[in-house]
């Protein structure tokens, strides 16, 4: 019988120093910080590579990737050798990186800075928790872990401002020079955490980690080339075809089959009395496995308004990055106090009811963008939807990850760091890779249906431009690429206009499906536990635990 820890029903105890907490909330806000200052700067980075906004998007997913990829791995490094030092390994390694990101002459540099900063998140990801079970206890150990998802929106709200006027006024590249020095400051703080000495007796299953990498990478490469190789056929721009379908989807595929091989090879490894890679009991009962499908869906949400939002200021819109900032303030400072303060109803309301709360909330809030959205984000409509949206994703994000940790003993905590380390990130990747696929193929399919229904745009015009490759650009791009065409001045105008009404239609159609998707996550949301701290007793908890799993 697994002993469980409630949130709230903890007797008072000895009160540790918040010292160590520092280190551990600035190694959660340099890998947050990092990946969130990517939409912010893609304008300029966009200008700086010569590259359009999708290759941007590639070094979020790259990042993503690595970490949800690895994790996994990086928490049985942290068990095996103790998580301070494969933590402070892995602070060097993001100093690196982030060298490199600050230098990088190429995107193809800057995607490799992202993969080599997603390799050392695998490892920080697990660590934090594992160091937070180390350091806290009890109570404390609740309130450090609702800090831990304060630290990851407060790092979102940090990342906007600083970037935005960095990125305006200065470059885009000061906004990562500042995360070498924060990292070095990370790893001195690192000196004050509690020293653990590890196992040597964990075994690292290579079998496993080769198979979650796998499922992980296809999955997530796959979602990111949908629009790039085709949805189901294979495009010109496809690497190979089977049979002319698209690799795309093949990948996915491949993907998914990875991570059912991972499943059944971990119970075999469980049944063997084997260490496996992640131990299943983290996700053995159905209140958890609905926290993690819930913890995906938000987290690929927010992942999506986060690509969707700056894309269209920056590229639709052409505006300076702190324009970006000041459209996405509301948002990331609601997020910042929602995660903070839900910790203070868990005596008042169920994980249940505030889960199902929470994705109502997102939907509202995703319905009512749909609609009220124009072109200019600042508008006050705009600015409510996005603080509605940002109260339920900020409940939610520490909601679930707290009914993970709860419902864990301590041994298991880097499990539990390694499941919502995996789970965030490949919901980062798949949720900006699908809404760069989604809406540009919405863009196309719009703008070229518009084009033919257009009596100006001739045939011979629009044998002048490429319409195979139709990605968001600005007026003012369209406007010079028609230059260097035969197009009349009424021409251009119309074709102004109907990249004008295309990218707002694909922004509008992007946001009704985002609102679907949230709703459907009610579902999960009805499955996570239905009591408060203190209702139910922890042994007849895990009793309940042992008969659902």
């Amino acid at each position: 019988m697994t002993q469980t820890i409630s949130i709230g029903g903890i007797h008072q105890e000895e009160r540790a120093s918040w010292i160590p907490m520092i280190a551990i909330a600035l190694g959660q806000m340099i890998m947050s910080f990092n990946v969130a200052s990517l939409p912010v700067a893609m304008g300029g980075m966009v200008k700086s590579f010569g590259v359009p906004p999708t290759t941007v998007a590639t070094g979020i997913v790259a990042y993503s990737m690595l970490v949800a990829g690895f994790v996994m791995l990086g928490a049985k490094l942290a068990q095996r050798y103790g998580a301070l030092q494969v933590f402070r390994a892995a602070v060097v390694l993001f100093f690196i990186s982030q060298v490199m990101m600050t230098f990088s002459p190429t995107a193809v540099v800057m995607i490799t800075a992202q993969a080599l900063c997603g390799a050392a998140g695998a490892v920080i990801v697990p660590s934090l928790v594992a160091l937070i079970a180390e350091n806290y206890t009890g109570r404390q150990q609740a309130t450090a872990v609702g800090a831990l998802g304060s630290a990851r929106a407060a790092a979102g709200v940090l990342a906007f401002v600083i970037g935005g006027v960095l990125g305006t006024y200065i470059g885009w590249r000061p906004v990562f020079g500042i995360l070498i020095a924060v990292a070095a400051i990370v790893f001195l703080l690192s000196f004050r955490l509690r020293r653990d000495h590890g196992r040597p007796d964990v075994e690292v299953d290579i079998v496993g980690v080769i198979l979650a990498a796998a499922a992980i990478i296809c999955i997530s490469f796959g979602f990111n080339n949908l629009n790039r190789w085709g949805l189901v056929l294979a495009s010109p721009n496809a690497p190979f075809s089977l049979l002319g379908l698209s690799p795309a989807p093949i990948l996915i595929v491949a993907g998914i089959v990875c991570g059912q091989a991972f499943l059944m090879w971990t119970h075999k490894r469980e049944e063997a009395g084997k260490t496996p890679l992640l131990a299943l009991q983290v996700i053995d009962s159905p209140e958890e496995r609905a926290a993690v499908y819930a913890m995906f869906t938000v987290v690929a949400l927010e992942a999506a308004l986060n690509f969707s939002v700056p894309l269209y200021i920056q590229i639709v819109q052409g505006r300076s990055p702190i324009a970006t900032a000041v459209a996405m303030m509301p948002f990331n400072l609601t997020v910042f106090f929602a995660a903070m303060l839900i910790v203070h109803v868990y005596d008042k309301l169920t994980p249940r009811q505030i889960g199902r709360a929470g994705f109502f909330l997102c939907t509202v809030a995703l319905l009512w963008l749909a609609f009220v959205v124009r072109n200019d984000w600042s508008e006050v409509p705009v600015l409510l939807g996005l603080v509605v949206f940002g109260i339920g994703q900020g409940a939610l994000v520490t909601l679930l990850f707290n009914v993970l940790v709860t419902a864990s003993p301590k041994e298991l905590a880097g499990d539990v760091g390694s499941l919502r380390g995996t789970t965030n990130n490949l919901a980062a990747a798949v949720g900006t890779a699908v809404a760069g696929a989604l809406l540009v193929g919405l863009l196309s399919a719009i703008a070229l249906s518009s084009i033919a229904a257009s009596p100006k745009l001739t045939p011979e015009l629009q044998a002048q431009v490429d319409l195979d490759n139709i990605n968001f650009v600005s007026n003012d791009r369209l406007r010079t690429a028609l230059e260097g065409t035969s197009a009349t001045p009424q021409q251009v105008e119309e074709a102004v206009r109907v990249n004008t009404e295309a990218r707002l239609r694909a922004l509008k159609i992007g946001l009704l499906i985002m609102a679907g998707l949230a709703l459907l996550a009610i579902i999960p949301a009805g499955r996570l536990p239905n009591y408060r701290p203190g209702e139910i007793p922890s042994d007849e908890t895990a009793g309940e635990r042992g008969q659902s799993s």
